[in-house]
């Protein structure tokens, strides 16, 4: 059981190794398999270069089970002091409206994962940390078949 634990955390990593864009990556898994509104993920990462630009995605990973065929959510991007550099509310439909069929990557089984664009090409202004939280704005306040939400950060692709 350790080997394959040990040899599963080496695959992982030599993976993410390979991932030269990525500046940040992290979820926060929802326990009990769904997402209240009071539950707001919130991720802190390090901007060093302010040289160059940067796209950010919102991670969604939901099961077959999720009620709704879209799913609206709020983020709130902040700078080291608090300042509010960007708050918007977004919106991506998770099933196709008419057919049902998941949209995103599968996962497992009935697990799909949803990489939702949140700023292409952003150019941050200063060096240091920044927040960037979420909340979902569905008329329901548990929203079940929500197992994650987060957050990615990449250098984005120099212009041609």
């Amino acid at each position: 059981m350790r080997r394959t634990v040990f040899l599963l955390a080496v695959a992982t990593a030599m993976l993410a190794a390979c991932d030269k864009s990525r500046v940040f990556e992290q979820s926060q898994d929802f326990e009990n398999r769904y997402w209240l509104t009071k539950d707001q993920p919130e991720f802190e990462f390090f901007i060093s270069n302010t040289e160059l630009r940067y796209n950010l995605y919102c991670d969604i990973r939901n099961e077959v089970s999720y009620p709704k065929s879209n799913l609206y959510l709020t983020y709130y991007l902040t700078d080291s002091t608090g300042a509010l550099l960007q708050k918007k509310l977004i919106s991506d439909f998770l099933f196709d409206k008419k057919t049902g069929e998941p949209f995103g990557s599968s996962g497992l089984g009935d697990i799909y994962d949803h990489q939702l664009p949140l700023l292409k090409n952003y150019t941050f202004k200063h060096p240091g940390h920044y927040r960037i939280k979420f909340e979902h704005f569905m008329r329901m306040d548990t929203l079940p078949g929500i197992l994650a939400v987060g957050v990615r950060v990449e250098k984005a692709p120099l212009p041609e």
